[in-house]
């Protein structure tokens, strides 16, 4: 049993590290636009 949780707590951390690694790359930057939106103000 405890094989299987020690197994378990590393391929999580694996995974993590993954995580961090995949997205410190680059990949996970979104593409950037400027938008532009008239805004009518009603100040009487």
């Amino acid at each position: 049993m405890r094989r299987i949780i020690r197994f378990l707590l590393v391929v999580i951390v694996l995974g993590a590290l993954g995580l961090i690694g995949y997205s410190y790359s680059g990949y996970l930057v979104p593409e950037q636009s400027t938008v532009t939106a008239p805004v009518t103000l009603d100040a009487d």
